[in-house]
Order: structure tokens, then sequence, then C-alpha cells
């Protein structure tokens, strides 16, 4: 059983996290440094959701395998897609 202690600072990350996302949205950078900044942050939260809060750390490696070529294929389409905006 994972501790109250632990959930909190994956809250604390996670809150954090999405406020400097939304903090680079306002920055004004150039479009492909804050659409990289967004998608490593959002890669870091979705790794952290799926570790602790869908039980993948205590899951056997393949099924976290799995779940991480699904992850990959979202974002190779998420590139794909931003690429075909410009």
């Amino acid at each position: 059983m994972v501790s109250t202690k632990l959930y909190t600072a994956i809250y604390v990350v996670l809150f954090v996290s999405a406020t400097i996302q939304v903090l680079v949205e306002f920055a004004g950078l150039n479009y492909w440094t804050a659409f990289g900044i967004i998608i490593v942050l959002s890669a870091g939260k979705a790794v952290l959701v799926a570790a602790y809060f869908q039980h993948l750390r205590f899951e056997p490696r393949s099924l976290t395998y799995l779940v991480s070529i699904g992850l990959a294929a979202a974002l190779a389409l998420t590139l794909a897609a931003s690429y075909s905006l410009l």
C-alpha cells in the first residue's frame, strides 16, 4: 500500500507541472520551444499518473511496456498533428 505522504507528493508535482504549463503558454516563447516544454511536462505527468494512480508500478513489466507503446504512439500522433498545422 502506498502512503498518503507519497500521494500528496505526487499531487504537488502534478499541480506544479500544470502550473508551469500554463505559465509557458503565456510566456510568449517560440512555438516549438513551448511545444517541447509542454510535451515533456505532459509525458512526465502521464507517467506519474499511470505508475501510481493506475497502479502500473506494481504490475508485471510486460503490462508496463504495453502501456508505454501506447504512450509513444500517442506522442507520435501528437507530433504529426502539430507538424501538419504549420
